[in-house]
């Protein structure tokens, strides 16, 4: 992560318009990418940026200056979307009994595909399953914090990441299979 100058972290504390701004300009093309892998869709995305950037403006002052600023500021937008999420999602447990496929893919599949088809991939994930494969894959979250932030259990948050990677797989497959019928 890139560091943020001292003199922009103290202009935001003294609430300095021009350096929220800046603030805002360093990181704010990372932090939208974030926010996109949470959400799906732009409009969305740029609702979580707008309520995320407005409490890290109101609680800049509580940045300890352990760890990066940068990392701090991921960390809020996250919890706003997982805020926003909460009350709209809602994971349930799969059944031992659902008719789940899991084919596994061939490690030539997995390098004919791209970074952005894969991202792409993700983002058409229900957001039941994207938002527990982002913060279990992506963030590292475990599956106790996954359940205490979402107030699931964690059996809900671990089929909730079996279905999203099975979902997935199937999806990288069929990708794979149609390129390679289109080079036939």
């Amino acid at each position: 992560m890139a560091e943020i100058p001292d003199n922009i972290l103290k202009a935001c504390i003294e609430g300095s318009r021009s350096g929220q701004e800046e603030l805002y300009r360093l990181v704010a093309p990372k932090m939208y990418g974030v926010c996109l892998q949470y959400t799906g869709n732009e409009d969305d995305a740029k609702d979580i940026m707008q309520d995320g950037f407005i409490k890290v403006f109101r609680k800049i002052e509580q940045f300890s200056g352990k760890g990066s600023l940068e990392g701090w500021i991921r960390r809020i937008l996250i919890n706003t979307a997982l805020e926003r999420y909460r009350s709209k999602v809602h994971l349930q447990s799969i059944d031992e009994h659902d008719n789940i496929n899991v084919e596994l893919v061939d490690q030539y599949v997995l390098e004919s595909i791209t970074a952005e088809e894969i991202t792409e991939l993700i983002k058409n994930l229900s957001p039941k399953y994207r938002l527990v494969f982002n913060l279990y894959a992506l963030e590292g979250y475990s599956h106790r914090e996954i359940s205490e932030s979402l107030g699931i259990s964690e059996g809900t948050s671990k089929s909730n990441l079996f279905r999203a990677r099975a979902i997935l797989q199937q999806k990288v497959l069929k990708l794979y299979s149609e390129r390679d019928n289109n080079n036939e």
